[in-house]
């Protein structure tokens, strides 16, 4: 039985042997990409308690992200452990070679990438913008925003010049520019200014931080928040869900308005104008009620005073605190409608309103009779 079997065995053996070579070739390369699967299959089948979770954990980040790029790097690298295996002139080797080699390279990138994505969730994670007080949490998002951008441009250009140096004919050509790199640098530097001031201007914002992820601005006449800060441009989500789009040198070149720069807490500011006969004293008391009862208020500024007087009318600012922008305005409206209702229904009189008086005189008398 024992012997049935080796002549089984040999009978296999040999007639592979006896395959053609193309033949031969694509059988040994299905088996390393089925290998590749095989050892990939293996691998989340052991993370895949991991993958259930919905809080964060590396290996979870990791399992998540790297799912696609191993889809390349593992049957890359299995096709190149067999293809020793192979049966190749010398021309066909080293033209296979080079391709496994440049899909290596661009794989392996696409890895790098990706574990930057791991290092950004686990930010994410740690800095949650949904807090009250999120002022560092949009500064090192800020931080990460950008350094994820620069570092995915880099490994790009990186990649690039790893695929063209892995040419010898690339290589001389390299050696020979490095010769003339002063003029070169002095050329590009002519020819890219305005993309190097772009990127250095990126590099400000994100460490000198004028303006950060989540900010609260007033630019070009629109209030909307920071949503996104590129290497070369910030977007701008105004709060009717427009996205206005401005280069990143416009934040370090021209004035703007950061309503949360320091602190996202900002006051509220509503102004009345109403007639003369309106009792203060009770449009305070009214104001007080209509703030203390309001879940906006954050308890800290309530004030009410006349600012100015007008030939008809006087001016009274109503001032209030909330913890950020958007209570701030939502507050000011409600106490706006308040007040207004509040002088309808008990002052009617006090509401602006144009008086004139009529003097007679003899010949109006004299027409009248």
């Amino acid at each position: 039985m024992v012997i049935t079997q080796l002549n089984l065995d040999t009978n296999i053996f040999s007639y592979i042997n006896h395959l053609p070579d193309f033949i031969f070739n694509i059988i040994i390369l299905l088996i390393s990409i089925v290998f590749a699967f095989v050892l990939k299959a293996l691998f989340f089948r052991l993370t895949s308690y991991y993958r259930k979770h919905e809080r964060f954990s590396f290996l979870r980040s990791i399992v998540l992200h790297l799912s696609k790029p191993l889809n390349f790097f593992l049957p890359l690298v299995s096709i190149n452990s067999f293809s020793n295996l192979m049966r190749l002139s010398k021309l066909e080797r080293s033209v296979l070679d080079k391709v496994i080699e440049i899909g290596l390279i661009i794989s392996f990138s696409y890895i790098l990438i990706n574990l930057i994505k791991v290092i950004q969730d686990f930010f994410i994670s740690t800095y949650d913008l949904k807090k009250e007080n999120n002022l560092r949490e949009r500064k090192i998002r800020t931080q990460l925003q950008f350094l994820k951008k620069f570092l995915v441009a880099l490994i790009l250009v990186l990649t690039v010049a790893a695929i063209l140096f892995s040419f010898e004919g690339m290589r001389k050509i390299g050696t020979g520019l490095l010769t003339s790199v002063g003029i070169g640098g002095i050329i590009i530097g002519f020819a890219a200014q305005k993309s190097l001031g772009n990127l250095l201007a990126g590099f400000q914002i994100a460490f000198t931080q004028p303006i950060r992820i989540d900010d609260v601005l007033v630019v070009e006449g629109e209030w909307g928040k920071v949503e996104e800060i590129t290497l070369t441009y910030v977007v701008i989500h105004i709060w009717d869900h427009r996205r206005l789009i401005l280069p990143i040198t416009y934040f370090i070149e021209k004035p703007f308005q950061n309503w949360t720069r320091i602190s996202a807490e900002i006051l509220g500011t509503v102004f009345l104008y109403v007639d003369y006969t309106l009792p203060l004293e009770d449009l305070r008391k009214e104001y007080d009620r209509l703030l203390d009862n309001h879940k906006l208020w954050d308890k800290k500024v309530k004030v009410v005073q006349v600012t100015d007087t007008k030939e008809r009318v006087m001016e009274v600012r109503v001032l209030m605190s909330a913890n950020n922008s958007s209570d701030a305005f939502d507050l000011r409206c409600d106490i706006r409608e308040g007040l207004i209702t509040f002088i309808q229904k008990n002052y009617p009189n006090s509401l602006p309103r144009t008086r004139a008086e009529f003097i007679g005189n003899k010949d109006q008398d004299f027409l009248k009779s």
